[in-house]
């Protein structure tokens, strides 16, 4: 079994990672775990760095579990639900877990909503976790 989180380090991801952690020892699945990011000039290297502070916690949790993973910040070019559902379909994963945060209308509107845009899209079953 393949389970992918999509990881920002907010704390409903760290809440998904630690459903898969307890998915990966039940099932003897391999996590993984991506971030990511649009790149460009928009990239700001305050975020960007923590993003990969944020992805190393992720690596530590997994590691003190003893939890085969695979943890990847990406950058190419895409909306992270785009990121998401595409990394998902090229890995053949089989469940995505993925953090939400309720946001008003107004919100989504603006900024739209990655986890709407991954339930809606994906091809595989996906969990959201408060």
């Amino acid at each position: 079994m393949k389970i992918l989180v999509a990881y920002d380090g907010s704390g409903p991801a760290k809440n998904a990672l630690a459903l898969a952690a307890k998915y990966a020892k039940s099932f003897d699945a391999k996590v993984y775990v991506m971030t990511s990011m649009k790149g460009g000039p928009s990239e700001k290297p305050d975020d960007i760095k923590k993003a990969e502070s944020e992805l190393e916690h992720a690596k530590s949790v997994l590691d003190a579990a003893k939890i085969s993973y695979d943890a990847r910040q990406i950058v190419r070019g895409l909306e992270p639900g785009e990121d998401i559902v595409r990394f998902s379909k090229e890995n053949a994963i089989d469940v995505i877990l993925v953090g939400i945060e309720k946001k008003s209308r107004v919100g989504k509107f603006v900024f739209g909503s990655t986890a709407q845009y991954v339930i809606l899209e994906a091809e595989c079953p996906v969990v959201s976790v408060k």
